[in-house]
């Protein structure tokens, strides 16, 4: 039975999935918002020391990563606030990184094997068309989320890994941070710069997506599978650090430089 196209399958599952997450998620995001949460997001750097608390602050993971991580360029390798100039910095970055390509080239496979868009077409031509919306979909998301929202709402657009993740534990943390994140002054605070960002970016897309997939249906379904998807990448970020510091000790354990 052949496969049908993305573009004709039923969206309910989708805009339902992400519903669920949302509500899933609302108390956790009533509790960030409401600013007087005294912690510090798990595993990232508070403001001030606070010896009770049970997180601990990442200095392994910065001390592994060093500088800052050319494929997932968001991770934070500092403990310090971002400026608005690096906020823009961070923007470009994240829109032309290993991780993006890689991620556009994977998506623009399955969209072609799928034949979503149709009007897009096949072929290598049909391809290119859907590698480029990923990647323009994908930087107008970075543009609208990382800069442009978390500058006005003076929030940290970074992902602050584990120190030692769990599978368990990186699975609920991923899904945390998708709807939480850090303010600027190292509090927790609702995510509305990651949460709007991927849907103006979708907004935006309407302008050159082809035209019969330009209602609201198809938009929020697009949405629902990036906020999916940033789960998924929220996971590799959070092992990220981890990969590194093992990859350096083989390597000083085979007495190569790292």
């Amino acid at each position: 039975m052949p496969l049908r196209p993305f573009a004709t399958r039923p969206r309910t599952p989708f805009l339902a999935a992400a519903v669920l997450a949302i509500l899933l998620n609302i108390p956790l995001v009533c509790r960030a918002q409401q600013g007087g949460n005294s912690q510090s997001p798990p595993d990232a750097p508070s403001a001030t020391a606070n010896s009770s608390s049970r997180h601990k602050t990442p200095a392994a993971v910065f001390g592994t990563l060093a500088r800052r991580s050319i494929f997932f360029p968001d991770i934070a390798a500092t403990p310090g606030a971002l400026s608005t100039g690096d906020k823009f910095k961070l923007f470009a970055s994240d829109s032309i990184s290993f991780g993006s390509v890689a991620e556009s080239a994977l998506a623009g496979a399955i969209a072609q094997g799928m034949d979503s868009p149709e009007g897009y077409g096949q072929g290598w031509d049909g391809y290119g068309k859907r590698f480029g919306s990923s990647m323009a979909r994908r930087a107008s998301s970075e543009f609208f989320g990382t800069f442009l929202l978390a500058s006005a709402l003076r929030e940290d657009p970074r992902f602050f890994p584990q120190e030692n993740p769990t599978f368990t534990g990186s699975v609920k943390y991923s899904v945390e941070r998708l709807f939480v994140t850090r303010s600027d002054a190292g509090e927790d605070v609702a995510n509305w710069s990651g949460l709007l960002g991927p849907l103006m970016a979708e907004g935006l897309a309407n302008a050159y997506w082809p035209e019969h997939e330009r209602t609201a249906g198809q938009t929020f379904e697009r949405y629902g599978t990036d906020l999916a998807s940033r789960i998924g990448t929220n996971m590799l970020r959070n092992y990220w650090p981890v990969f590194f510091k093992k990859l350096r000790g083989s390597s000083h354990a085979s007495g190569r430089k790292p």
